[in-house]
């Protein structure tokens, strides 16, 4: 699918397994994909990378994704960039703040497959 061509995906998550899972997948997709074990260093990445789109776990040391998310959405210059949250909290409170904050859309590790992230980030990258 040429849609992932040259296409750079930031993910910042700190459960490393689950990182390279996903790193490894993108890559074969086409994407180039940058990441991130702390939402401080994710900050930092989507200044200095500028991605496509940002896997955002919220759960994570240094700086919660809520914060990461809240930072980005502030900033003129990044704050178009989309969001997919991809974290174990599955509270709906939790979802609604993710959602207000300005993430589009939210996914609960516990409840997907890979394939399936893939598919909401083509979906949401041919917006």
């Amino acid at each position: 699918m040429n849609s992932s061509k040259n296409r750079k995906i930031l993910v910042i998550e700190d459960e490393a397994t689950l990182q390279r899972a996903l790193n490894e997948v993108l890559s074969k997709e086409g994407y180039e994909v940058v990441s991130a074990l702390d939402g401080l260093k994710g900050l930092e990445l989507v200044q200095r990378e500028n991605p496509d789109l940002i896997l955002l776990d919220i759960i994570l040391p240094k700086m919660d994704g809520f914060e990461v998310l809240k930072k980005i959405k502030e900033n003129g210059e990044i704050s178009k960039i989309p969001i997919i949250i991809l974290t174990n909290l599955s509270d709906v409170n939790d979802i609604q703040k993710a959602l207000d904050l300005g993430a589009t859309t939210y996914l609960v590790k516990a409840d997907f497959h890979i394939e399936d992230v893939l598919k909401k980030i083509e979906k949401v990258l041919s917006i």
